[in-house]
């Protein structure tokens, strides 16, 4: 594996933990969580928003220096 993680990594690596956090979200607002689960689903929700908080800082770095890449905002609000 490279030490440079490639720009579309980044990219696909955001969208999957913006996708994931979003699930996270809706199954820990829905009435399937076990009550003797919740408190790990809690954790895996706070984990899966610091991972996705480090990336952003990571794409955000990467867009200083390479104007070419939308912005986070553009990347997070576009439909693809």
């Amino acid at each position: 594996m490279s030490e440079q993680i490639s720009n579309n990594a980044v990219i696909y690596a955001l969208l999957s933990l913006n996708s994931e956090v979003a699930l996270q979200h809706e199954y820990l607002d829905s009435p399937d969580v076990p009550e003797d689960e919740r408190e790990n689903e809690e954790e895996i929700l706070a984990d899966l928003e610091q991972a996705f908080m480090e990336f952003v800082d990571l794409y955000k770095n990467r867009c200083k220096s390479d104007k070419q890449l939308p912005s986070i905002d553009e990347l997070l609000n576009s439909q693809l």
